[in-house]
């Protein structure tokens, strides 16, 4: 495994030249830094995501959800919504590299896309993926919130990939909780404090029809579909292409 991933860390950031900072790197990759953060960025969909600042790495399961948004979004479910015009208004709450609604924004380029992130240190990485992966960049606004604080605007879809690791489950591989972003990860009591939060807050934010997509553990899918109903959503629990239940379509009645 780790030669290979010395082979792309030599293809992607030195161009097949082995020099003594490649050498450098690969010791880090001994150690159990991602890969990913030492070449600098991570393919997402059809989009190049750069990981400036150490944002959480996006994840197969996180662009198999969001391809499955994304065609939802172009296959007419707006109509459902009530909207005038083919422009849907989206969010990706707890955005971090912003690779969700990045790839949404390139897929869908009439759509408005916001981004909300907590880590200050990360808006300007959502900031450069915006414009080095989207046409249309004045379609979108970057928000330094906790949740929806900072956010006034009503959407029809929101997207989120919240912290939702139950930490005492204690299966979080070393390098991920040695290297990517606690804040991004552990999600409290049983990984469901931030999850919690959105799905009580988020009918504040969203069209008639507006629809909530989280990703969460499988364990959570029962406790999730529980409160959704009680915050007045319909509620799906799809699974991912690794057959775990992964994520959760919540549609504001």
């Amino acid at each position: 495994m780790k030669s290979q991933e010395e082979e792309w860390l030599l293809k992607e950031k030195y161009g097949g030249e082995k020099s003594i900072a490649f050498f450098a790197d690969c010791k880090r990759l001994a150690l159990g830094e991602p890969l990913a953060y030492l070449i600098g960025f991570s393919p997402f969909l059809d989009c190049k995501i750069w990981l400036d600042n150490n944002p959480l790495i996006p994840r197969p399961e996180t662009e198999y959800w969001a391809e499955e948004a994304i065609s939802a979004i172009k296959g007419g479910e707006t109509l459902s919504l009530g909207l005038e015009s083919k422009s849907p208004r989206i969010l990706d709450l707890c955005a971090g590299s912003g690779c969700i609604g990045v790839a949404v924004a390139k897929a869908i380029p009439e759509a408005r896309v916001d981004f909300g992130e907590i880590d200050a240190r990360l808006l300007p990485t959502i900031t450069k993926n915006i414009v080095e992966n989207i046409l249309n960049p004045e379609r979108s606004q970057v928000f330094h919130t906790s949740l929806f604080s900072n956010i006034q605007n009503n959407y029809d879809f929101i997207l989120s990939n919240p912290p939702y690791i139950d930490e005492t489950l204690n299966r979080t591989e070393k390098s991920v909780k040695n290297f990517e972003p606690y804040i991004a990860l552990f999600g409290g009591e049983k990984g469901m404090e931030i999850i919690s939060d959105i799905i009580l807050k988020a009918p504040a934010h969203l069209a008639a029809g507006g629809q909530l997509w989280l990703e969460h553990e499988p364990e959570q899918s029962q406790t999730i579909k529980e409160l959704g109903e009680e915050n007045n959503f319909s509620v799906t629990t799809k699974r991912d292409q690794f057959k775990v239940e992964r994520y959760s379509i919540l549609v504001l009645q």
